[in-house]
């Protein structure tokens, strides 16, 4: 089984897709930040919408969450950048 993986506003409009799904076959990395660095391995434009330098905020099932959350087979993992109101 494998992760969902999605994307919101910038990071979408930067990567060039709102969904996609980690390879069962893969293996799923073991953490958020695993999640993180596996796609910015991938190279271009991963590389560069999820770079470290950039401030994102990620969820695990629709929970925001650090970096060091677990990910398991079958989770959604999304990325997004901070929002503010106003």
């Amino acid at each position: 089984m494998s992760i969902t993986i999605r994307y919101f506003a910038g990071v979408r409009e930067a990567i060039g897709c709102a969904v996609e799904a980690w390879p069962a076959d893969a293996g799923v990395p073991s953490t958020a930040a695993g999640v993180r660095e596996a796609l910015v391995a991938k190279g271009q434009p991963w590389s560069m919408a999820l770079a470290s330098d950039q401030v994102l905020r990620i969820a695990v099932n629709h929970q925001i969450v650090d970096a060091n959350q677990v990910v398991a087979a079958g989770d959604e993992v999304a990325f997004f950048p901070p929002v503010t109101g106003g």
